[in-house]
This record gives structure tokens, C-alpha cells and sequence, in this order.
């Protein structure tokens, strides 16, 4: 399986994104003439190779016009679906822009339909997400993986002011995703970077077994003292064996995860509660408490926590300083999931959060947000259910339109 690896050990743009492209094969005419078929015109593209601390990367420059219009979702997608580039193309831009459509909804508390683009509503943006899809196609990649991202610290100035690093929009594209911060200065994953990437990837840790063809960096504008700005992307096989889906693809997902175990006898209640609620805070994808008799048949507990390669060591940690455990149980386990998304719709009750989940493309399952539907329900003074009803209601009139 031809398997696209991205090492964010600086971060991830769009511009790093084309830049790693071109270095990893991707031929720059072919390119170009692939990018043409959009129909945008006013814009220029080069590549050119720069030093990034002593590495040889790859810069894409886009430059464009300045504009003053801002773009809204539907804006977008006309442009793309107007294009002559391929469905396969389009349908993957236009997803990548569904998703910082509906981040910055959230962000925002808006519907996605009201969310004007401004960054990544320009030209230049447009031509990153479009011209990924496109070098995605020519390298003919069919899996996605990535690294941790490494986000920066500090703060950016954006249009609403000034934010601290991840900005609000990339906090909420990485929802879900593992990152991190170092004494690197700057915004190290922008909004286009981080949707093209969470949009596309499988899933995220350690270099998987590739049988490795090309390998290349994508610079990006600033420049560090001893440290190299620039995305790193492998192209290579990978075994098909090997090879799992995770959260984020089309239809059901496999992904590889820990099960980290204890049983216990001597703990008090309080504390197990104190530490599910810290195993959350640490990335914990599932704790739960199982009741079991154990020897001398003394009741006790199995406390079960499921999580990632990376949080397995933080989360084992917590438990040898938080319990009274002596010494924990880990195994891998393989998890399938459907591909999940969430839908904000608007009710008489006000807005709800639907959890949507899809198989093959198609949506088999929609549930309302219990904590938002129940806080709605007791401020209206009506059951549960009815609000429950009205957000399902309105979600099914919106698919339908």
C-alpha cells in the first residue's frame, strides 16, 4: 500500500506541504498543469530550494493578489466542483474545507453555511488545500499517517486579534490528534496545515514499516538558529498486513491501541474517581471500573484504561502514583470505529451538537449531544426527549436540503 508519511517535528503548512510534495517526486510541470484545471487565475507558483538549517528543502511560493472579499464555504466549493480537475481531487479539497468550516463554526458558534473564510478563504490558501489534493493523486498515495505536530508556543496576530499558539481554529482541527509545544517560538501548525493533514491521516505515531522510496522536506517561511523548519514526508510501501484505518476515513476505522490494566483492594472510591477523571485530562481514550473477586475473596476492583502508544507511559505513571497498585497489565488491542464527525443544527431550543456516524460514505447513525440536549431541556422546562426529537429533526431536514 503506497502509504504518505508526515513528520511535523516543525509544524506543518500549507506552503511546507507543497514544498515536501515537489521534493518527494512529485514533478513540478505536471504539477502546475494539473492546478491549472482549477480555473483560478491572478495567482503565481514556484518552487525553489532553500537551506533550513542546514538541510536542503523545498519552498513553494504562491503569490497572489491582494483581496478584500472574504469567501464563504459554498464560495469554495464552487469553485472546486466547477473545475476540470478530477472527482477523486475535488472530493478531497472539498473535505479538507468542510472541516475548517466546521471547526471554526464551533469556534465561532455558527452555523458552517455562516462561516466567512478569512486566511484560509484567499487564493493562496485555496491553491495549498487544491494543490495538495493534487500532488496526493500524482504520487498516487493511499494511506495516510503522522506524526505528534509540533505547534509552537507564544502567541499570533490574526484578524480578531491577538491569540495564543495553537490558535483557536487549529486547537479545535486537532481535537482528538496528539501535539505538542517547545520553547520554538511561532505558529508552527497553521489552520490549512493542520485541516489537510487531520482530513487525510489514518492515524498518528511512530514511522510505520515502509519500504522507503522517496523522502523530502517542505520549507517553511521562517528561518531558526539550529533548528530546521521544514516538514518531513516519507513515500513508501507499506504492507498491507501492517496497514490499519483510523478515525477520519471513509467507512468503519481500525486503529492500534493500549489496554493498560490493575486490580486493586485497598482503594477508596474517591480516589478512583480523582483518577478517571485525571486519565481524561491525559489522553485516555476509555477508563472504566469492573467489579471482580480476587484472592482471599476479597471484592475488588479492575480498573481499565485504553489509550494510545503515546499516552501509555504518562497514563501508566499515573496510576503507580495515584492507586495503590504495585504493578499494571498493558496489551495492544485493535479498535474499529466509525467514521464520526459532529453537525451543529439549530432547534427552537437553541443550537445542538449532532454526532453523526457513517459507513461506506453513508450515514447509518445520528445521536444529539446528551449534556447539550439535557441543559436545553431544563432551561425550556420540557422532557428530554422532545428536545432530543427536535434536534434529530432538524438534522434530517438539513440532509435532506
Amino acid at each position: 500500500m503506497k502509504t504518505l508519511y508526515f513528520d511535523c517535528f516543525a509544524g506543518a503548512s500549507g506552503d511546507m506541504i507543497l514544498g515536501a510534495l515537489i521534493a518527494a517526486g512529485v514533478e513540478p510541470e505536471a504539477f502546475k498543469q494539473q492546478l491549472s484545471l482549477l480555473g483560478v487565475t491572478g495567482y503565481t507558483i514556484d518552487f525553489e530550494t532553500v537551506d533550513r538549517s542546514g538541510i536542503s528543502a523545498t519552498y513553494a511560493r504562491v503569490q497572489t493578489p491582494h483581496e478584500h472579499a472574504h469567501r464563504h464555504l459554498s464560495d469554495i466549493l464552487k469553485i472546486i466542483y466547477g473545475s476540470r480537475l478530477s472527482d477523486s481531487i475535488k472530493d478531497r479539497a472539498a473535505k479538507i474545507f468542510a472541516r475548517l468550516a466546521e471547526a471554526e463554526a464551533r469556534v465561532h458558534n455558527e452555523q458552517v453555511e455562516q462561516v466567512h473564510f478569512h486566511e484560509v478563504g484567499a487564493v493562496d490558501a485555496i491553491i495549498d488545500v487544491v494543490g495538495a489534493a493534487i500532488g496526493f493523486e500524482l504520487l498516487g498515495i493511499e494511506r495516510f499517517v503522522a506524526s505528534p505536530l509540533h505547534v509552537g508556543s507564544g502567541t499570533v496576530d490574526m484578524d480578531h486579534g491577538r491569540y495564543p499558539v495553537p490558535p483557536p481554529a487549529v486547537a479545535e482541527l486537532l481535537n482528538g490528534v496528539p501535539f505538542y509545544s517547545t520553547d520554538i517560538v511561532g505558529e508552527l501548525v497553521t489552520p490549512t496545515g493542520a485541516a489537510i493533514i487531520t482530513t487525510v491521516c489514518a492515524g498518528y505515531g511512530p514511522i510505520p514499516q515502509l519500504k522507503l522510496e522517496r523522502a523530502g522536506y517542505g520549507a517553511g517561511t521562517r528561518e531558526y538558529k539550529r533548528f530546521p523548519n521544514a516538514l518531513r514526508v516519507f513515500v513508501g510501501e507499506e504492507e498491507s498486513s501492517t496497514a490499519t484505518k483510523a478515525v477520519g476515513q471513509t467507512g468503519s476505522a481500525d486503529e492500534r491501541l493500549w489496554m493498560i490494566e490493575t486490580n486493586m483492594d485497598d482503594i477508596s472510591p474517591q480516589i478512583l474517581g480523582h483518577v478517571m477523571e485525571r486519565a481524561f485530562d491525559l489522553g485516555a481514550l476509555d477508563c472504566y471500573f469492573t467489579s471482580v473477586q480476587m484472592k482471599k475473596n476479597r471484592p475488588g476492583v479492575l480498573l481499565s484504561i485504553l489509550c494510545r502508544e503515546e499516552q501509555r507511559a504518562t497514563l501508566s505513571e499515573l496510576l503507580f502514583s495515584e492507586t495503590t497498585t504495585l504493578g499494571l497489565r498493558a496489551y495492544e488491542v485493535e479498535r474499529r470505529a466509525l467514521e464520526r464527525r459532529i453537525v451543529t443544527v439549530e432547534t427552537q431550543y437553541g443550537p445542538i451538537d449532532v454526532k453523526v456516524a457513517q459507513l461506506n460514505g453513508h450515514i447509518i447513525k445520528e445521536m444529539p449531544e446528551y449534556e447539550q440536549c439535557r441543559q436545553a431541556a431544563r432551561e425550556a422546562n420540557v422532557p428530554l426527549r422532545i428536545v432530543e426529537e427536535a434536534a434529530r429533526s432538524a438534522f434530517v431536514k438539513g440532509v435532506r436540503q
